[in-house]
């Protein structure tokens, strides 16, 4: 899988992408994670990406040209499953959603700034919008790194333990049941007894019913 995010912030994505699940996944050769400066895409001298709005509208707003260079060039080398746009009037993202992304080959993730981009990039260049919640950031950069990492560890083989991603809240529509480790009896506060008897079935059973009624107590959309 390979990711393009274009950003005018590349500097705020770089630790990120550079450390912990993301690192290893480039590491290991399953995943590529590329950040483009929109500044070098720009055909303005003084590396302007954005202007003033037409109808006398507050704020500023980024341009096409320097966009649509930047998407162009990308697939000039390779096709892209999808080109997305993160913006908080895009479709919700959710396990499910990372879940579809993860099995894409290649992605441009398009990082919002400023007011916003010029509409036509969203009707003619972008194939996906994604927003992780009803709430305005200063810029997409926050959005693409919560994409990334959501969609990177589910990725076959990023994760040591398969296992544990698919073991993750939202997964199965649920949130996930408690955890515990070692020691089994910490100040006085113990673990199930259910889950030290080594009874397999029965702890499946345990874990589905708090599953359950964590979800019920705490998340009741989802059970709808």
């Amino acid at each position: 899988m390979r990711i393009d995010i274009i950003t005018v912030l590349p500097e705020m994505l770089e630790g990120f992408v550079s450390t912990s699940i993301l690192a290893r996944a480039q590491r290991s050769g399953l995943v590529e994670i590329h950040l483009h400066n929109l500044r070098d895409y720009t055909n303005d001298k003084h590396r302007r990406v954005d202007d003033y709005p037409f109808g006398g509208f507050a704020g500023m707003v980024m341009q096409c040209q320097p966009i649509d260079n930047c998407i162009s060039s990308l697939k000039a080398e390779r096709d892209y499953d999808e080109v997305i746009f993160t913006s908080p009037d895009g479709e919700q993202f959710d396990q499910p959603l990372a879940n579809t992304l993860s099995m894409a080959q290649n992605l441009i993730i398009l990082c919002g700034h400023y007011k916003g981009i010029d509409y036509r990039i969203r009707e003619h260049l972008i194939t996906r919008e994604i927003s992780v919640g009803d709430y305005v950031l200063t810029g997409g950069e926050l959005p693409a790194a919560i994409i990334c990492d959501a969609v990177v560890r589910v990725v076959p083989g990023v994760l040591g333990d398969e296992q544990s991603a698919l073991s993750d809240s939202f997964q199965d529509g649920l949130l996930a049941a408690p955890v515990y480790t070692r020691p089994a009896d910490y100040k006085g506060w113990k673990v199930p007894e259910i889950l030290l008897s080594g009874h397999d079935a029965k702890i499946k059973e345990w874990e589905l019913n708090q599953s359950l009624e964590r979800t019920r107590r705490l998340r009741p959309d989802l059970l709808k």
